[in-house]
């Protein structure tokens, strides 16, 4: 079924062929790309054609916007999208998802820090690969090396998905497991199967990776079973939707219109785990508007309250909730990106 037309909903007057990346098929990446397809081809021609090619999130969407095998990738998370040299890429939105990298060991090591286990040998590691694609790997193997534990002299587990190493680490076949996702039960079900204990990364490693435009970020007391106190680890939150210059000026201001107005059935239709709060940081610089895609946004800056140790999280109220405010960079350069984020 299509969508009954609303008054003042853009629509295409020409068929046209989007080609979407999300990721290996049956996670978040891939729902926000199915949820767009339907919502911007409710409103064009029905002789337009979508697709979604399945990718990792990571270095590979960079490369397939570049090659023309995508029109629009989902990236995440937001804070690494610089580091992937996006050039000329434009950013479509930012779709909020609260999400951290986090350190978890077996209770019994003798370790209070990351850098401690540098000193332990025979530490086996769980986590991603650092293949030059997979960004959950780069951030862990960088921030290893930051914090003067050599990954050379580890062993390592590899999976390209958080699941099976989350598994492995509550199975006791993994000592240490470095991994994002923690909303899911996954990580909820980990100290029932053996006592854990989690590591703050270190100032110093937080450091280096602020010294990179990625923060760190707070998961509270209780958020995972076992954790006494708030932990300050590195932020991985946020998917972030690019495209090509190329991208025509109705095709983009119709994406962006979607995410904002329609988003009430994109929650609706993906699963939630834990409740989460969307980040909304504070733009460092003043949007770079394009063209007839500014037409979606007249952004009016808010105060935005700061937690103690934590990125900015703004709760929308009054005529935020429509969304409009909160979609500040309509396709613009993802090198400068802003990262608005859709409200909840």
């Amino acid at each position: 079924l299509r969508c009954s037309p609303v008054a003042d909903e853009p629509r295409l007057d020409r068929p046209v062929t989007l080609a979407f990346r999300g990721d290996w098929g049956q996670a978040n990446m891939h729902r926000i790309c199915g949820w767009l397809a339907q919502e911007i081809g409710d409103r064009s021609p029905r002789e337009s054609q979508f697709s979604i090619w399945s990718g990792r999130g990571g270095s590979d969407q960079i490369a397939a916007l570049r090659s023309g095998t995508a029109d629009i990738a989902v990236v995440t998370p937001a804070v690494a999208v610089h580091l992937l040299e996006p050039g000329d890429l434009c950013a479509l939105g930012v779709i909020g998802q609260r999400d951290r990298l986090v350190v978890a060991v077996d209770a019994a090591l003798p370790v209070s820090t990351v850098a401690d286990l540098a000193s332990v040998p025979g530490v086996t590691v769980a986590t991603s690969p650092d293949d030059g694609v997979n960004l959950i790997g780069l951030a862990a193997h960088k921030a290893l090396r930051l914090a003067g534990v050599d990954p050379g002299r580890l062993s390592f587990r590899y999976d390209e998905r958080p699941f099976p190493p989350i598994s492995w680490f509550a199975d006791g076949e993994a000592d240490v497991l470095i991994h994002e996702a923690i909303m899911t039960p996954h990580w909820q079900r980990i100290a029932a199967k053996r006592p854990v204990r989690y590591l703050p990364w270190g100032e110093q490693v937080l450091a280096g990776f602020a010294a990179d435009g990625w923060p760190s970020a707070t998961v509270e007391a209780g958020y995972l079973p076992g954790l006494a106190e708030d932990l300050l680890t590195l932020d991985f939150s946020d998917f972030v939707l690019l495209c090509t210059p190329a991208l025509p000026d109705d095709v983009a201001y119709l994406a962006a219109w979607c995410m904002v107005k329609t988003r009430e059935r994109w929650r609706r239709n993906t699963p939630t785990c834990r409740k989460t709060t969307p980040l909304s940081p504070t733009p460092s610089s003043p949007p770079t508007w394009h063209g007839r895609r500014s037409r979606c946004i007249r952004p009016r800056p808010a105060p935005m309250p700061t937690p103690a140790r934590t990125r900015s999280v703004a709760r929308p109220s009054g005529a935020d909730r429509d969304g409009v405010r909160h979609q500040r960079a309509l396709h613009r350069r993802a090198g400068r990106l802003v990262r608005p984020v859709l409200p909840r």
